[in-house]
């Protein structure tokens, strides 16, 4: 996970004050796009979602950089300097001691060479995604474009080429929106694990590769760059930093965290203006609590007002969806609400994102070998019950190191085709109905005030229903076939919504019988299922 434990209110409720501490209300005087939008909270309150976003429902993201050079998951490059560690046992075996190969080491191993965006992006535009998102950077702070505020990018360094340019040809080939996640916000403490050394064994007391500068580069692939560019190690630790598990609590820049420094945080702010000027993408993902560096930097303010000046420019009106995560409901009026791996259990008043991986975030060989990926049927049962709730979903499909996705994971993506070709008409261009949805499942959902990391909380079977509706159309996905082909919703009983007139069933062309009685309305199903995961039936009459 990009992010294991949660930062709730303390987060929240603080914020303002601290912000006001933090650099007593100064800004770092960098531009930001002319237009109706300032870098505030009360002026980013003016914010609407555009209706593209809340048609679309379905996005892809390739969450893909050199941390899947090593297959072997997520947060790979923090996680190779903890001692005793999986990934730390690993990278000895594989690569040796990090004093001696680090991850700047890793980043130079890995080519891309079998990179092919066009078909990749064209197989996930076929599964009917609408929108398409790349990795810009990750915590290991690699700039994943061509960046003239970060020496250390994917065009000069590893693959040698523009990953992010690639992406976004791509998409506009497949006619598909674009989007960038950035995450390098975090370097500062992310990587503070470089800084350690071995207490035990052969190599103990020598530090690892991560408080090196330019001037050990002599002799080296490396000579002349300067890892700290990388690295940003040069500032004391953070409050109990040899801690592993400390950074959850700090993630939100608090509890003792080391703060970064202003040179850092508007070099921060250049390098995702570039991102955003250069490459015009219509959607960006943040891993932050609320915004980037924020509340101990503007900087994250002053980008969405940026983005969302140069969207009205661009278009003549705001297309831009700019996601925030662990939101108050002031902030969720700001941005697009996103819970990282999660669910709700009521309809959102605002339109919000739920995301999510079949696997780990980068590319992981034992989920692979183990069979551990989130099936068609788990995917399909997610997007509905996210719909139902007013969101849209966006599925990560871990990339290998090389640039491809394995034989596995394309079967999966093909089994979301086939659902998709039959039933879509009842995710694209909906809105949720007065209830989204009825089933024992409900009670097992977690509040809504869960910020994310409860997916998988609900089971789902046959009398578990998802609710959509488009114009007078009512849909309704039954999440299993019932054994004995009878179909019961309860919630369209005869004394609770209007008479019936007609029952259809997506992907079967045959007449669908079926019964208003003030138990439910009751649907005798045909002898054969029409595909398989959930089944749609399209009811006319329900909605006046």
């Amino acid at each position: 996970m990009k992010r294991r434990t949660l930062i709730k209110g303390m987060a929240l409720s603080l914020s303002s004050l601290y912000l006001s501490k933090s650099y007593a209300g100064q800004l770092l005087n960098a531009p930001y796009a002319a237009g109706p939008f300032k870098p505030t909270w009360d002026s980013l309150a003016q914010y609407k979602t555009p209706e593209w976003f809340r048609d679309a429902k379905f996005g892809m993201w390739a969450h893909w950089g050199p941390q899947c050079q090593p297959e072997f998951g997520d947060w790979y490059a923090r996680e190779m300097y903890m001692e005793g560690g999986h990934k730390y046992k690993y990278h000895l075996e594989k690569y040796g001691h990090p004093s001696k190969f680090g991850f700047k080491d890793v980043i130079n191993e890995w080519k891309a060479d079998q990179w092919d965006p066009e078909e990749l992006v064209g197989l996930y535009k076929k599964a009917g995604a609408k929108y398409f998102m790349a990795m810009a950077n990750h915590h290991d702070n690699l700039d994943l474009y061509d960046s003239t505020h970060q020496k250390w990018n994917s065009v000069r360094m590893g693959p040698k080429k523009d990953i992010i340019g690639g992406w976004a040809k791509a998409a506009k080939n497949h006619d598909l929106r674009f989007g960038v996640s950035v995450h390098a916000a975090h370097a500062w403490s992310w990587m503070e694990t470089a800084q350690r050394a071995d207490k035990h064994g052969s190599m103990a007391g020598i530090p690892y590769d991560g408080k090196l500068t330019k001037a050990d580069g002599k002799g080296t692939w490396w000579e002349g760059e300067d890892p700290q560019e990388l690295y940003a190690q040069n500032h004391p630790l953070s409050k109990n930093s040899e801690d592993n598990g400390m950074i959850h609590s700090q993630w939100a820049w608090v509890n003792g965290v080391s703060l970064p420094s202003k040179a850092y945080c508007e070099k921060f702010y250049k390098r995702t203006i570039e991102l955003l000027d250069k490459y015009g993408p219509d959607v960006i993902y943040f891993d932050d609590t609320i915004l980037p560096l924020y509340p101990v930097s503007d900087a994250g303010l002053r980008i969405a007002a940026h983005m969302y000046n140069a969207s009205i420019k661009k278009y003549g009106k705001l297309e831009a969806v700019l996601f925030g995560k662990v939101l108050n409901e002031q902030q969720r009026k700001c941005m697009v609400w996103d819970i990282e791996r999660g669910q709700t259990n009521e309809i959102a008043k605002e339109p919000f994102q739920t995301d999510t991986c079949i696997g780990s975030w980068h590319y992981d060989r034992p989920v692979y070998d183990n069979n551990w990926y989130k099936d068609p049927k788990t995917v399909i049962h997610m997007l509905l019950d996210v719909v139902s709730k007013n969101g849209n979903l966006m599925l990560n499909i871990p990339v290998r190191g090389n640039g491809t996705i394995d034989e596995k994971e394309r079967a999966i993506v093909e089994g979301i085709t086939d659902w998709m070709q039959r039933n879509s008409e009842c995710i694209y261009s909906t809105r949720p109905w007065k209830i989204f949805g009825e089933g024992p499942a409900i009670a097992n959902a977690k509040p809504l005030s869960v910020q994310g990391f409860n997916e998988g909380s609900a089971k789902f079977g046959a009398k578990d229903f998802r609710f959509t509706t488009k114009g007078k159309d009512l849909f309704a996905a039954m999440l299993d076939w019932p054994s004995d082909r009878t179909a019961l919703i309860e919630s369209l009983a005869s004394n609770k919504v209007n008479k019936i007139q007609k029952v259809s069933l997506l992907g079967y062309p045959g007449s669908i019988e079926f019964e208003q009685t003030a138990e439910g309305l009751k649907i005798k199903l045909p002898e054969q299922a029409p595909g398989a995961i959930a089944y749609v039936f399209k009811i006319h009459g329900a909605i006046v």
